[in-house]
């Protein structure tokens, strides 16, 4: 019964929020009857939204000088933009806590970014198929656009649906368990998702390495485009920061999945230096990497429509152009046998 009482207490408070707690400040009423439990970092998330508000500038410029990688730009852009909107929304709650404005900007922004993130990276997967070889690679291609993007889009409006439902039940004085619930369903199914794509990558990364040893340079794609593709420094930084910002994206929601399976009033929620580190910087970490080595960049030509090596039209292009110079090359292999001026057998 004593257990019990502090938690009804608690939602007595939460229930009547905008008449007990609508005139609270800091020095009127204890910090623990806030939608936060703690009093948000100013420091900290206006560092947040200084350092991804960089990044968006410098998806932008990336955009605007090289005119590749539309999708890419656009899930990242997306994704970053909503990182903004949350931290300027942490940044209103510094003063007042017991605000929802603030806490449901934060809250629904900063959960649903990364999925957009997620896009980005998926788009990724298929170009670097490509630059090795799809002979490499279990599946096709494009069957890596056509699994991930569409099962990103699915848990996106999973976290988005959630966040509404919890948003609105809020407004009005609800429970937000059961649109915190749906967000949780659609972040678990990003978390599965990206291990999904993990293991495909490191079952290509695998087969691709095991070619290698066995034939050589000839177990990659051999045009030419490709071959000085795969030994430029900017492509080996690209593969590097890919790797960091899978991973870095794949904890981050690993973590927000068990911080919002407790509820808007569980432990972990509690736990601001936990944010800070798990949220916060992985999410940033992963933007620089990807700002660093943005694939515009990296695959320069190699990169053009919307998001993955081109059209099928120049996909088709390239591939005759690249049978074109085998069949060239095999040629002039058998002509070197025959000596000048006189006719093959």
């Amino acid at each position: 019964m004593a257990s019990i009482l502090p938690m009804v207490m608690d939602l007595i408070a939460r229930k009547t929020r905008h008449d007990a707690l609508a005139d609270c400040t800091i020095e009127t009423c204890p910090i623990s009857s806030s939608y936060y439990f703690y009093r948000v970092s100013l420091p900290a998330n206006a560092a947040f939204l200084a350092l991804f508000s960089i990044s968006l500038l410098g998806f932008l410029v990336t955009f605007a000088l090289t005119r590749r990688a539309l999708a890419f730009h656009f899930a990242m852009c997306a994704g970053v933009i909503l990182e903004v909107i949350g931290y300027v929304g942490r940044i209103k709650s510094h003063d007042n806590q017991w605000k929802e404005d603030g806490f449901l900007m934060q809250i629904v922004c900063l959960t649903i970014a990364p999925a957009f993130m997620a896009g980005g990276i998926y788009l990724c997967l298929r170009r670097i198929v490509y630059a090795f070889g799809p002979e490499n690679s279990r599946i096709a291609p494009e069957s890596y656009t056509r699994i991930f993007i569409p099962c990103d889009l699915l848990s996106l409006l999973l976290q988005a649906a959630g966040g509404g439902i919890a948003s609105s039940a809020t407004h009005t004085n609800k429970s937000p368990v059961a649109g915190d619930n749906i967000m949780v369903a659609g972040l678990a199914f990003q978390v599965f998702t990206l291990g999904v794509f993990i293991i495909l990558c490191l079952d290509f990364a695998i087969r691709t390495r095991k070619r290698y040893k066995s034939m050589g340079e000839s177990a990659f794609d051999q045009n030419p485009l490709f071959i000085k593709l795969r030994h430029s420094w900017m492509f080996k930084g690209f593969l590097a920061a890919l790797t960091l910002a899978t991973i870095c994206i794949f904890w981050r929601s690993v973590y927000r999945v068990v911080e919002l399976a407790e509820g808007w009033t569980g432990h972990l929620i509690r736990q601001q230096w936990l944010f800070v580190g798990f949220e916060g910087v992985m999410v940033i970490v992963a933007c620089f990497a990807l700002n660093a080595f943005n694939p515009a960049f990296a695959f320069k030509e190699g990169v053009t429509g919307m998001g993955g090596l081109g059209t099928k039209k120049k996909a088709r292009k390239m591939e005759q152009e690249r049978e074109k110079a085998v069949g060239s090359e095999a040629v002039s292999g058998s002509n070197s046998d025959v000596e000048p001026g006189k006719g093959g057998a």
